[in-house]
């Protein structure tokens, strides 16, 4: 397969999706923007996860996470992981959380570095796809998670309070 060549690749099935994330997280070079629910269930506290997106945020000061949910808490709770990473590249790394108002939007998608993505066709729905060289699909998926995140508002934060 070469650089330019399109590819779009059916997902059917939880198992599927978390694989095509995997992937989408694994080779993105210079930004990479996602938008769940709340995160559960898609392997976010996996060691692989984590070290292809420590490996991602190590690649360059350039680098660039932005992760946007409904609803932070299993983020938070759960994914120690994914607060270390935030705690170690705060100056890379985002999780905001949508205001009640954006809580109807349920399509969940990936984004790296504006050329692939991943994404489902509702939270409840396990059928999805996955994108490679999409600049224009990709573009317009940008715009919506851009729209979101400029109207949502910090998540989580690298500080870790408590005695």
């Amino acid at each position: 397969m070469t650089e330019e060549q399109l590819l779009h690749t059916p997902l059917n099935g939880t198992a599927e999706y978390v694989a095509a994330l995997d992937t989408l997280c694994a080779s993105a070079r210079h930004s990479l923007r996602l938008f769940e629910n709340d995160f559960d269930g898609l392997g976010f506290n996996s060691p692989a996860r984590y070290d292809s997106l420590h490996k991602f945020l190590l690649s360059g000061p350039n680098s660039r996470l932005f992760i946007l949910a409904h609803d932070t808490r299993n983020l938070q709770n759960f994914c120690p992981r994914i607060m270390t990473l935030l705690r170690l590249f705060s100056q890379q790394m985002f999780i905001y959380q949508t205001p009640v108002n954006l809580r109807q939007l349920s399509e969940p998608i990936a984004i790296a570095d504006e050329a692939h993505f991943v994404r489902r066709f509702h939270f409840d729905d396990t059928r999805g796809v996955f994108a490679q060289n999409d600049p224009a699909g990709a573009r317009v998926l940008k715009s919506r998670f851009e729209e979101m995140w400029a109207n949502s508002h910090p998540g989580a934060n690298a500080s870790q309070l408590g005695l």
